[in-house]
């Protein structure tokens, strides 16, 4: 089954190896939706207030139709190079563009205080990356079944 999302997810991963075993699962689970990486926090800010801060918050389009369209949902590591992925989190949910874009936790800390310092700023979820190929798998596809729910419009009678 392929499965369509209209929206493109954004990836913040700075570790090419996590990426394309991430590229490789999603492609497996058939999602073939654009995927956009950053590399650090910098990149993601650039990134996002390149597509257009202000068309978004008046619901319009970007400026630059060659820019991507607005990511659904975020794929945030934490500890990244440059800007650290909380402050990214903090950022982003404390401005009134961005503050709707679901963003998920995707990291390999389990310390609690990372836990819910990160819901205490808004991430919508947060998963711990595993080292077994198996978990990783089921972590990535609870992920994508997230995205796709959040993202689906409802089927109207």
């Amino acid at each position: 089954m392929t499965k369509k999302l209209h929206e493109p997810l954004l990836v913040v991963e700075d570790s090419n190896e996590d990426f394309r075993m991430l590229q490789r699962l999603m492609r497996r689970m058939s999602v073939q939706n654009p995927i956009h990486r950053c590399t650090n926090g910098d990149e993601v800010l650039e990134f996002l207030y390149q597509l257009g801060k202000d068309s978004y918050a008046k619901g319009e389009s970007p400026p630059n139709p060659k820019v991507a369209l607005r990511p659904s949902v975020i794929l945030l590591d934490l500890n990244l190079p440059g800007i650290d992925g909380r402050d990214i989190l903090d950022r982003l949910k404390q401005d009134k563009s961005f503050k709707g874009i679901p963003i998920v936790v995707f990291t390999t800390s389990s310390n609690p205080k990372d836990i819910e310092l990160c819901y205490q700023k808004g991430a919508n979820g947060y998963l711990v990356k595993p080292m077994d190929a198996q978990e990783l798998k089921k972590t990535i596809q609870a992920f994508v079944d997230y995205w796709l729910e959040a993202n689906t419009p409802p089927v109207l009678d």
